[in-house]
């Protein structure tokens, strides 16, 4: 911890934030930023309130509120704690929480002045997520209107602080310098005619021959993990290097393994979606496989619908992947496409709220009481267009009014942590329990199997034990509680 580069600049951003409220912290991948920040803000005489960090992913929240608490010596729950959907640990003398962006966002909605609060730190800033932009918004218009006192602080990883500051009322910019251990990249490129899985798998076996230390593959999705996991099984086995999947539908406990060190300094595997490519450290790892590919969300519009696209990754992307083999020292990074495509690759993924459905965000923004989305400050304001179409389906959900007011079955809609479409299927439904479950169902990737046929998937779901299908079980039970009974819609409104 002593040998951190953001304790460097830590002093500095102590001095703004005594004579200000706002900041934008920049430091590269590894400097720190995400477990040191928010236990030095505990000490400062403004600093009497509770501290949320956020995330952008659940892994993540769990995560950096382990990580801090084993740096105090103290176990989650008590000084640091976390709260996601499905997850939580804190107590009343819980200090600093790590949460996801969703859930900030239902927090400052129920509660604009956050009462309590003494500071939101916004962690990954970069990643310009639909929740984290909302967000921000949101936590500007309450210090603007509620909290002048309330400390905001941006944390990107990447060199685009000038726009955070500009739209954060010119907050002075800290800039950190990251850790620097040699890293080695090799574009081994890949044959056009063969699947993803037998490239990647065959990559990591070639890495493992020719270094040292633990491999982090990055492949699009969880069916090209698999995939790729019974390619490799017989060999880790066999060299006795442990296997790890890691990605978003996994059980807690599966994700923590991944990365935890192995027993005995053994040598590990981790087939990863991109949610390792920040935030984590996954000790033992010196070597990445990159595919070159990504699946995102992308909202179709002659659908309605968002779909999982694969894609190709990000030059940022690709960089922050390339990073992970060097973050605790000398690592290699091994490319599954020819140098010279790197510049043919997109520089920056699109920020999510210019492709996104905007149904839930203009719904959340008429209840907070903005009549103009562009009154809020944005990084990118939303698109006239999604707003206009995000308008037209409220409206025939009766969820706004044609003024684009929100109506009492719209406020009951906005009370359900979830797309409209679905709160508007519980809300209705004559069975709600099952319409709960359904709703949590297609929320939540990889419950019950993957399965097309929903009923098999909620047959095996209900069998499930595992911490993770009891927790969703928990969710669905609070849904149904949330969902008011027909002809009471507006008793639920936030």
């Amino acid at each position: 911890m002593s040998d951190l580069p953001i304790l460097a600049v830590l002093p500095e951003l102590l001095r703004v934030l005594r004579e200000g409220t706002r900041a934008v912290l920049v430091a590269p991948p590894g400097a720190g930023k995400t477990t040191a920040v928010a236990p030095a803000l505990l000490g400062e005489g403004w600093c009497s309130g509770e501290i949320l960090l956020l995330s952008p992913r659940r892994i993540a929240a769990r995560a950096a509120a382990e990580r801090m608490a084993a740096l105090a010596g103290e176990p989650v729950g008590k000084t640091f704690g976390y709260a996601t959907r499905l997850d939580s640990k804190r107590s009343a003398a819980t200090r600093v929480i790590v949460v996801t962006e969703g859930i900030f966002v239902a927090r400052i909605e129920a509660d604009p002045e956050l009462a309590g609060v003494s500071a939101v730190l916004f962690d990954e800033v970069h990643e310009r997520s639909l929740d984290g932009d909302f967000g921000l918004a949101l936590a500007l218009d309450a210090q603007a209107g509620f909290r002048p006192d309330l400390r905001i602080v941006a944390m990107s990883a990447t060199l685009d602080g000038a726009r955070f500051a500009d739209v954060m009322h010119a907050a002075p910019v800290i800039e950190s310098e990251g850790r620097s251990h040699p890293l080695t990249v090799r574009h081994i490129g890949r044959r056009a005619e063969a699947r993803i899985e037998d490239e990647v798998a065959g990559a990591i076996r070639r890495a493992l021959r020719e270094e040292e230390g633990g491999v982090l593959a990055f492949l699009p999705g969880v069916g090209e993990i698999e995939r790729t996991a019974e390619r490799l099984s017989e060999d880790m086995a066999r060299l006795d290097i442990a296997l790890h999947r890691l990605h978003g539908t996994l059980d807690p406990a599966e994700q923590r393994a991944a990365i935890a060190p192995t027993k005995d300094g053994r040598r590990k595997v981790v087939l990863a979606t991109s949610i390792a490519e920040t935030s984590l450290t996954l000790d033992g790892i010196r070597i990445v496989v990159d595919s070159g590919l990504a699946r995102r969300p992308r909202y179709d519009r002659a659908a309605g619908m968002t779909r999982l696209v694969t894609e190709r990754a990000s030059q940022a992307a690709v960089t922050q992947r390339a990073g992970r083999a060097a973050r605790q020292g000398p690592g290699t990074a091994y490319r599954l496409w020819e140098a010279e495509a790197t510049a043919g690759l997109p520089r920056f993924d699109p920020p999510e709220i210019l492709e996104a459905d905007l149904s839930s965000l203009v719904l959340a923004i008429g209840i907070w009481g903005v009549a103009d989305a562009r009154e809020l400050r944005w990084i990118d304001p939303p698109p006239a267009a999604a707003i206009a179409e995000a308008r037209s389906r409220l409206e025939a959900l009766a969820a706004i009014d044609p003024d684009g007011r929100p109506t009492p079955h719209g406020r009951a809609i906005a009370a359900l942590p979830m797309s409209p479409r679905l709160a508007h299927m519980l809300l209705l439904a004559s069975d709600k329990r099952l319409a709960a479950e359904i709703a949590v169902l297609l929320g939540e990737r990889g419950l019950g199997g993957n399965d097309i046929d929903l009923e098999t998937r909620l047959r095996r779901w209900r069998g499930d034990r595992s911490a993770k299908a009891t927790a969703a079980r928990g969710l669905a039970e609070r849904w149904v509680s949330l969902a008011p009974l027909p002809g009471r819609e507006g008793s639920k409104a936030r």
